[in-house]
């Protein structure tokens, strides 16, 4: 987002962490998370900004916490129910701003694959295997799975997650949890699926986060809930049906474009990545807003 580095200033009295293309800020018990228009590549954030890319994000993440009624961490997306300095900036903030829940993260990405694509088809190529889960000789590129499979993956703030095992979940979360995750992982992921196959829509894998709410004392921790956002296109891959096939990689409603345009440059993806030019950010901006239209129905204003 353009101003999210003028705004920064305005409310220096809250702890604020950059993420990639999230600031968030530390109320206390409570954050402030506001998805901004950056965009990253190749483990680069770009120079260049995605106008509403932000907007775009939070709004398909509130369709859906709606659409899967499981509990997560939205408290409100008012900015008058936010601290003054927050409310006093609705025109760089309205629609790309969360209240929710502080909680303790589950340092593990939580990932639901339905097809073979990406680091998955990388390791079955080198050894019929998606993290370590033995698959069908034979399958090809974005072919679908005989069932979804949970892959859970490391949390990195910069760089690629690293795919692990599930015994290696278990003995870095318990195996109660553990479970409990992968159950509502795959849960969730089917659910989603069924949903975008009726606006003719492949969800071809995806990836959440769940955070655990402080136990109050005397009394059991409470179930993990979602946390930030969930089923977008940077966590998930969309895939439309009318151009699906299997052995190659199907487009998807996301940065891809960004990604082809790198690809023919001179960039060595080592140093500060070039600007992007005008046609690849409106390309890139209308391929999110029409995933946000094709997976809620809804124009995109």
């Amino acid at each position: 987002m353009a101003r999210s580095t003028l705004f920064q200033s305005e409310v220096s009295g809250f702890p604020r962490r950059q993420g990639k293309v999230r600031d968030v800020y530390d109320l206390g018990d409570q954050l402030v998370i506001v998805a901004c228009d950056r965009l990253s590549a190749f483990d680069w954030v770009m120079p260049t900004p995605i106008p509403d890319k932000g907007r775009i994000l939070t709004q398909l993440s509130l369709f859906w916490f709606d659409y899967l009624g499981v509990p997560n961490h939205l408290i409100s997306t008012d900015l008058n129910a936010m601290p003054k300095p927050f409310a006093e900036h609705t025109e760089q903030l309205a629609g790309r701003t969360m209240l929710v829940k502080k909680t303790q993260v589950v340092p593990i990405e939580c990932v639901a694959r339905g097809y073979l694509a990406g680091s998955g088809w990388k390791e079955y190529q080198a050894h019929s295997t998606v993290c370590g889960i033995p698959l069908p000789k034979g399958l090809k590129l974005a072919s679908q799975l005989p069932e979804p499979l949970f892959t859970p993956a490391t949390k990195a703030e910069t760089g690629h997650d690293e795919n692990i095992s599930f015994d290696v979940m278990v003995k870095e979360t318990g195996s109660k949890l553990a479970n409990t995750l992968k159950e509502k992982t795959l849960d969730i992921y089917r659910r989603a699926a069924t949903f975008t196959e009726t606006k003719g829509i492949i969800l071809a894998d995806t990836k959440f986060e769940f955070g655990l709410l402080p136990a109050r004392e005397g009394e059991a921790p409470a179930e993990p809930i979602l946390i930030d956002e969930v089923l977008t296109p940077d966590s998930s891959r969309y895939w439309p049906m009318s151009s699906y096939q299997t052995g190659i990689s199907p487009p998807s409603f996301d940065k891809q474009f960004v990604r082809d345009w790198l690809e023919t440059t001179t960039w060595d993806k080592n140093s500060p990545p070039p600007a992007l030019p005008p046609e690849v950010v409106e390309k890139t901006r209308a391929k999110y807003i029409e995933g946000y239209e094709r997976v809620t129905g809804r124009k995109w204003k």
